[in-house]
């Protein structure tokens, strides 16, 4: 028997779940069941004893057949179609590997193996509502990792607050709105507005600008990027990699160095609680059928240049600008067969038009269209009804979070 004489990644084993509060989630997986029973069982004895059973190679060899089993799972087919009881299995199994793996030494290389497993777990898995104790042990798994990984890079820039300038804006302006303002004249109406005034409290607005408290918070997460300034265009690519090295080349390097990358509409605040606890979910969000826990919280980093092209989404939508500016161009979802859809189902809700450069030679119909422009700023809200199409580019550095309701 070995003793474990970490005593602080004693007290983290006694975070991970006991076998009957996960035992309903396996009730139709044989296989699983066994395995993070067994699993289950020997952090019990773990954490009365400070001891490793004989068992725990046999075990920990179960634990990597499942968590390879199930990754297998998820990338059989598309992700959307995969059950979430997969993905929940997995990411279970991805914390019992990530203690296994501590188990064998915490030295730098198995800290970072463990860190990507971390990750893994968060954007493969499912560690949402996983049982009551899993976002206690995420957090305290990345403050237990990150405190033994030395990220050795450069001081980031903290980026300057930019003085409010008068802009075109061809939509209401609201400052401030109540809730039933803003109900009346925006989400009954189905009208976009720019709302003014309404996110100053969030602490993101004055912490986010300092990029070396994003690097300290979330630099050692892995996060998906979007590389290239269009998804629409031929160029584009996806990639995982650390927020520390995405942070480095998009804003501390000089444009002629780099090519554009977009942390571009993931759930960073899901994946990083520290993150989540700066913003809080508009009051405007509670005007939908469903309840606020509901909402999808999106964010999107990056430097100037970055393009979302012209598209629709198919929920209310709340763009909230945290720093850093962007052009928008609206359009009204009944001119969507006038703005040319791309026939794919990938790219079924994306124009082929360049808003920005308008092709009426090609595109005959554009000629009906009704462009609306605006400028979103820091501080700044844009709320766009279900289906408004709208074109993004960024003229600066720039951080968004959406909020997308039914």
């Amino acid at each position: 028997m070995t003793a474990i004489a970490d005593t602080r990644l004693l007290e983290l084993s006694k975070l991970l779940p006991t076998f009957e509060s996960i035992e309903k989630l396996l009730q139709n997986e044989v296989e699983a069941r066994y395995i993070l029973k067994s699993a289950a069982q020997l952090m019990g004895k773990l954490q009365v004893t400070a001891n490793l059973g004989t068992d725990t190679e046999q075990v920990a060899y179960l634990i990597r057949a499942l968590v390879e089993k199930y990754w297998e799972r998820i990338h059989s087919g598309h992700f959307s179609k995969v059950p979430l009881t997969t993905r929940q299995i997995y990411a279970l199994g991805c914390y019992y590997k990530i203690f296994f793996l501590l188990f064998e030494g915490t030295d730098p290389s198995h800290l970072d193996q463990c860190s990507a497993i971390l990750d893994e777990a968060q954007l493969l898995g499912c560690t949402e509502n996983l049982y009551e104790g899993s976002a206690v042990l995420q957090a305290a798994l990345m403050q237990y990792l990150d405190a033994g990984l030395d990220q050795n890079l450069k001081t980031l820039p903290i980026l300057p607050v930019l003085a409010r300038r008068p802009c075109r804006c061809d939509i209401k302006q609201l400052d401030g709105p109540s809730i039933s303002d803003f109900k009346e004249q925006c989400f009954q109406a189905l009208q976009p507005a720019l709302l003014l005034n309404t996110i100053d409290h969030w602490p993101a607005r004055r912490k986010w600008r300092d990029l070396n408290y994003l690097m300290q918070v979330a630099g050692n997460r892995t996060v998906p990027i979007e590389i290239g300034s269009n998804y629409a265009s031929d160029e584009w690519s996806q990639q995982l990699v650390k927020l520390r090295d995405f942070l480095h080349r998009q804003f501390a390097q000089s444009r002629a160095d780099r090519e554009i990358e977009y942390l571009a509409q993931h759930e960073l605040f899901a994946q990083i609680p520290a993150l989540k606890a700066d913003i809080c979910v508009p009051d405007y969000c509670s005007l939908g059928k469903k309840a606020t826990s509901e909402v999808d919280i999106k964010a999107w980093l990056g430097p100037q240049g970055t393009i979302s092209p012209l598209h629709y989404d198919p929920k209310h939508n709340l763009l909230c600008q945290v720093f850093g500016c962007k052009t928008i161009i609206l359009a009204k979802p009944e001119d969507t067969e006038n703005l040319y859809p791309h026939q794919s189902e990938f790219l079924g809700n994306t124009s082929q038009v360049d808003a920005v450069n308008l092709d009426q030679e090609r595109f005959p119909l554009l000629e009906k269209v009704k462009f609306y422009n605006l400028v979103l700023q820091p501080g700044d809200c844009l709320y766009m009804p279900p289906k408004w199409w709208h074109y993004v580019r960024s003229e600066t550095p720039s951080f968004s979070v959406s909020f997308w309701w039914e």
